[in-house]
C-alpha cells in the first residue's frame, strides 16, 4: 500500500494548471502528472470551465504531491507562499534558477527568490546557507548575509568567500 501524503499544496491557476504541471515536471527529477480531472458540461453555468479542459491536475515533484486547480482569475499568487528548493551544489542552483526564471518577472529575482512565468515564487537555496548565516561568529555570518543580499541567484563560492572574509 502506498502511503498517502497528509498535506498537499493546492495551486490555483487561471486555466494554466496542466501547462504549469508539465513545466514543473520537466524541471524536477522523479516527477510526473498522476491524474487530470476535466470539466464536463454538467455544472458549466456554475464552474464556467470549457468541457474537456483540465479542472484539477495532480502531480508530483520529486515525490512531493501537488494539486493544480483551474479555478479562474479570482485569486493570484503572491510571495506570501513560496517553495524552497534545497540545493547541494552550484550546478543544482543554476539548474533550478535558470529553468524556473524562464519568462518570469526579473524584478522578482532577489536573494535566491525567483518567480516563475505562472506567478509561483520559489526559493533556490544552497544547503550550506543556513550554516553560513547561523555561524556563531556574527562577523562571518554578517559578511555572508551582506553578500547574499546583493545577489539574485545565489553563488555558493561567493557566499563562502564572503563568510571567510576573502
Amino acid at each position: 500500500m502506498i502511503a498517502k501524503q497528509k498535506i498537499t499544496p493546492c495551486l490555483w491557476f487561471d486555466g494554466q494548471a496542466e501547462q504549469a504541471a508539465e513545466f514543473y515536471i520537466s524541471i524536477f527529477k522523479n516527477s510526473k502528472i498522476t491524474d487530470v480531472s476535466r470539466y464536463t458540461e454538467v455544472g458549466q453555468e456554475i464552474h464556467g470551465g470549457e468541457p474537456g479542459s483540465a479542472m484539477v491536475v495532480a502531480f508530483e515533484l520529486n515525490g512531493q504531491a501537488f494539486t493544480g486547480l483551474n479555478g479562474g482569475p479570482t485569486f493570484k499568487f503572491s510571495e506570501a507562499i513560496s517553495f524552497q528548493i534545497d540545493c547541494e551544489t552550484q550546478e543544482e542552483v543554476d539548474h533550478f534558477w535558470n529553468h524556473l526564471s524562464e519568462g518570469g518577472p526579473v524584478e522578482a529575482q532577489q536573494c535566491g527568490w525567483v518567480k516563475d512565468n505562472f506567478g509561483v515564487s520559489w526559493q533556490v537555496v544552497p544547503s550550506i546557507l543556513p550554516e553560513l548565516l547561523g555561524d556563531p561568529d556574527r562577523e562571518k555570518a554578517g559578511r555572508a548575509m551582506g553578500a547574499m543580499l546583493q545577489m539574485k541567484k545565489l553563488d555558493i563560492a561567493a557566499l563562502k568567500r564572503a563568510h571567510a572574509g576573502d
